[in-house]
């Protein structure tokens, strides 16, 4: 029975949420032969369309998270689990941020593109992009700065402010400024 109700329940929400969200989204491994997918759209419209907050930031942006502006974010469908967090802050206005495929954002971390000018806090220095690579972890009540470059397998320890890049990736970084604090094998990295 249960089996039956998830599929009626996919169908449903295949047909309903394709008239309300864009499609690219609404595929990969969240939607296909799954229902969190679509409870996240249910959720969304509900929260967006309905209670009227984060009214503009199309799905999958979630109410939880506040984003700049949505054109400027680059990501994989099948990490859409990244804005079902709370408290993550995306502030793209002007730059944008690339996620790598299969990264992990933990809640309230904040990607900033853009600063204020020292001296003149009503303008903002140009933006820079932030790239983040494949497979990497950004923990907990992270901050990461305008042009940070984050190489695949980068793990971010919670609470860290990265103020440089480390392209090289395969690294655990923490810390205010984060620094290195080990490096990572190829093999290890496929064992975790």
């Amino acid at each position: 029975m249960k089996k039956i109700f998830s599929k009626v329940f996919i169908v449903i929400s295949r047909l309903i949420m394709s008239c309300v969200y864009d499609k690219k989204f609404l595929k990969g491994r969240w939607f296909d032969n799954s229902t969190k997918g679509w409870r996240w759209c249910w959720r969304s419209v509900f929260m967006q369309k309905i209670i009227g907050y984060n009214r503009r930031i199309p799905f999958p942006v979630s109410h939880r998270n506040n984003v700049g502006n949505h054109r400027n974010l680059i990501f994989s469908s099948n990490d859409m689990n990244n804005f079902q967090n709370f408290g993550c802050y995306y502030q793209n206005f002007h730059g944008k941020i690339h996620i790598g495929d299969g990264t992990y954002i933990a809640p309230n971390v904040g990607l900033i593109t853009q600063n204020h000018k020292i001296g003149d806090l009503d303008n903002h220095e140009e933006a820079k992009d932030i790239i983040i690579g494949k497979d990497c972890w950004i923990g907990m009540n992270s901050t990461i700065l305008p042009g940070t470059v984050l190489g695949d397998g980068t793990i971010v320890g919670a609470g860290s402010v990265v103020t440089k890049s480390f392209p090289d990736g395969l690294c655990v970084i923490a810390g205010n400024p984060a620094k290195i604090l080990r490096r990572l094998d190829i093999n290890e990295k496929r064992q975790e």
